[in-house]
């Protein structure tokens, strides 16, 4: 059976043979990436069918330390945004699921068992566990990537850049056919913007991505994006400082104007809120939304260290 596209949770008949349902898959430790949204639904199908769950933790591939984003709020949920945790949620997929077993998130306790890793801890670099990486998806080819997903994943639901996909570099570039790749580079560096560096980069995508069509397939100009310390790094914000940087060079690029037909749907659930596109756009400032951005984490962080499993 496939839990992904039209059927997201198991049905009484997909259970009926099973005594015990094992999660045993990486995940990479953002919100809008969908493994722990099945995982959850996963949990309550078996909860409601009187079968045990079962998970085999492994790795956060971001971060074990790292919590970024506000919480989910009502009429914002969906599967990219599908329990109330921030966009960066820095859980191993068992502590998630102890989180959301235990407090009262899923809709039914289920009869859960995590079985820990041996030897991980919070501050561990994938590189560091000696694991080999198997991509969970295509655009997610190295442990790296999925702290560029995180960086850059939120902006691509407007459809109107390009941020690697369809080249060699997914989730690494902030790129478009107009912009200035050098003078794009020396504003964003200028910002000294902590953990990150960024370098011109010009390239032709290989295919193209999403509903977009006339500039899909253009020469793209931009910057590649080096994580230099992904502690200090906040990563979901950097995003949002390359939309400031685009506005002051291109004034008349107002994104979220040019996005009005299409709508701001997904772009809002994965925000898991409308209100960060809402203060954003009055003026592209990351300064206007960082407080509210960043309301939930310190709480949320406290809130789950209960479930930690590894120090």
């Amino acid at each position: 059976y496939s839990l992904y596209g039209k059927t997201h949770k198991p049905s009484p008949e997909m259970l009926k043979d099973i005594d015990v349902l094992v999660y045993d898959i990486q995940d990479i430790g953002c919100r809008s990436y969908t493994f722990y949204a099945t995982m959850g639904m996963c949990m309550e199908a078996c909860a409601e069918n009187g079968k045990e769950f079962m998970v085999l933790d492994r790795p956060n591939a971001v971060s074990g330390t790292k919590v970024e984003g506000n919480l989910v709020e009502k009429g914002f949920f969906s599967m990219v945004s599908k329990y109330a945790i921030p966009y960066v949620y820095g859980l191993t997929p068992g502590e998630l699921a102890l989180y959301l077993n235990e407090e009262g998130v899923i809709a039914k306790k289920a009869k859960l068992t995590v079985i820990p890793m041996q030897g991980w801890k919070r501050n561990m670099t994938y590189a560091e566990t000696g694991l080999p990486w198997v991509a969970p998806s295509p655009q997610i080819p190295t442990p790296d990537h999925a702290a560029f997903y995180a960086m850059s994943g939120v902006i691509g639901e407007l459809y109107a850049f390009n941020t690697g996909i369809g080249y060699t570099l997914p989730f690494q570039c902030f790129a478009t056919p107009y912009l200035d790749a050098d003078k794009l580079a020396d504003a964003m560096n200028a910002l000294n913007l902590p953990g990150f560096r960024f370098r011109p980069i010009n390239f032709k995508p290989f295919f193209k991505v999403g509903p977009e069509t006339a500039d899909a397939m253009k020469e793209m100009h931009g910057v590649q994006v080096y994580i230099t310390d992904l502690d200090k790094a906040n990563l979901t914000l950097c995003q949002f400082y390359f939309l400031q940087v685009l506005h002051e060079l291109h004034p008349e690029a107002k994104i979220f104007d040019a996005n009005a037909k299409r709508g701001y749907g997904m772009f809002d659930k994965v925000m898991g809120t409308d209100q960060i596109r809402v203060l954003f756009s009055k003026r592209y400032k990351v300064a206007d939304i960082e407080a509210y951005f960043n309301k939930d984490a310190e709480a949320f962080k406290a809130k789950s260290s209960k479930y930690y499993l590894y120090q």
